[in-house]
């Protein structure tokens, strides 16, 4: 495999002290670390859309990637054939497993849904040829119901119905290529399911019938016999003003209101995040806690600016806060961490798409190990279960166990000369987790 990037040398393991760009100084896949192995924690994929279809353009500028190799296409199915190829060479040589789409990353539209579906197979034929070959698998497929101009007011969330029998017809047809090709997972993120304004938005009836259009989705999927996670990607903001996934302690709301919860987990992004005011970590446990983390889109936010920038993770800060979490739920699979990440507009040469997921590989293979030692060590559990260790015995316990009323807390509370309080010792924690770094 070597079409497509011809110079770009297979990356492998070669330790910190390596300084050849082209290999991984933290990710060594075989290494076992808490009884898996790195590979199998991490379960590192590749976002089509971003690295194979992303040109560089941004909304003041036309594109400046190069890829010398798509000038070889003649037609929009042979530019997609050539695409899927260069993405297979690229992920071997980066010993990455697994890989994601959107169904308009790998098959020309056409001119209509008949055709996209006819582009679609052709392209999974490929697709099974390739993963065959290679032994790279399918983390999960989704549907874009966003950037086609009919979903300009919403897909599932339309004011037409019309438009809500287009999305349905996306669905279906790639959650049975996502089927076909052995996909882990299936991934629904709203992109433009939300309003601008209330003055001209039937806001019962729309989240209505997203409630309705997820469920005829799930009941597909449990149809056709597709076994892997359905999985829900919570955003604020951004295609729309008001989305209604803003972020998981909503889309846990949203479920459970419609009798959704068991059937629908969470792919949590840490751009958006951030773009909902929380942090990565808050996200990840939010979801982890309510047992709705399914799979992890790894990127990272510029918090100077207002958007989805998509940067690939290089801050170990938050890679380590991740993986802690990943662990305390005893590991992501059949999730995974998918490079939702787009090389910098100023990174637009081949080789750039190497380096940038070499960055995330390493940034993410050093977060889990330092996540693995402050768990080993119990740096972190040790002084959590002190400060809530009044919740253990008396009238603590007794909260906990369900057996206190309000009257026996009053009258407990009455008894009460003082009440004692710790410090929470913020700053010596965060002095900790640097030692560790």
């Amino acid at each position: 495999m070597d079409r497509f990037f011809p110079d770009i040398p297979y990356v492998r393991y070669e330790g910190p002290d390596s300084r050849n760009p082209y290999a991984f100084r933290y990710y060594n896949p075989d290494e076992v670390i808490l009884g898996k192995t790195m590979k199998e924690h991490l379960r590192f994929s590749m976002a089509y859309w971003h690295t194979l279809c992303a040109t560089g353009t941004d909304p003041f500028g036309r594109g400046t990637a190069v890829r010398p190799y798509e000038a070889e296409a003649k037609t929009p199915l042979e530019l997609a054939e050539i695409r899927m190829r260069a993405g297979f060479e690229l992920m071997k040589k980066l010993q990455i497993p697994y890989f994601c789409f959107h169904d308009c990353d790998i098959a020309p539209e056409g001119s209509s849904l008949t055709e996209f579906a006819k582009n679609l197979d052709i392209m999974a034929d490929l697709a099974e040829e390739l993963m065959a070959e290679t032994g790279i698998k399918l983390l999960w497929g989704t549907a874009n119901l966003f950037s086609h101009p009919r979903y300009v007011h919403g897909a599932a969330t339309s004011c037409s119905a019309d438009v809500f029998a287009c999305a349905a017809a996306q669905v279906k047809k790639a959650l049975d290529i996502t089927h076909r090709l052995k996909g882990e997972n299936y991934v629904f993120w709203g992109g433009r399911e939300g309003y601008e304004t209330l003055l001209n938005t039937d806001l019962a009836l729309e989240l209505d019938n997203l409630a309705r259009f997820l469920t005829l989705a799930a009941d597909y999927a449990d149809k056709i016999g597709f076994t892997g996670q359905l999985l829900i990607e919570p955003k604020p903001k951004e295609p729309t003003k008001h989305q209604y996934d803003f972020d998981v302690a909503g889309v846990l709301g949203f479920l459970r209101k419609y009798g959704l919860e068991g059937r629908f987990k969470l792919n949590i992004e840490a751009n958006h995040a951030t773009l909902a005011g929380h942090t990565f970590q808050h996200e990840l446990a939010m979801a982890r806690i309510n047992n709705l983390l399914g799979s992890i889109d790894a990127n990272q936010g510029d918090l100077l600016l207002g958007w989805d920038t998509d940067h690939f993770p290089t801050n170990l800060y938050e890679t380590t806060l991740c993986m802690l979490e990943v662990l305390k739920q005893g590991g992501i699979a059949p999730g995974g961490l998918n490079f939702d990440a787009k090389v910098r507009r100023g990174s637009f040469a081949p080789e750039d798409l190497f380096l940038a997921h070499i960055a995330g590989m390493d940034s993410f293979a050093r977060g889990l190990r330092i996540a693995a030692r402050i768990i080993e060590d119990k740096a972190l559990d040790e002084f959590v279960d002190r400060r809530y260790r009044s919740y253990q015995s008396g009238i603590g316990a007794a909260i906990v166990k369900g057996e206190a009323t309000l009257e026996s807390l009053a009258a407990y509370a009455y008894t009460l000369d003082e009440v004692k309080l710790e410090s929470g010792r913020q700053e010596y924690l965060e002095t900790l987790i640097n030692l560790y770094l």
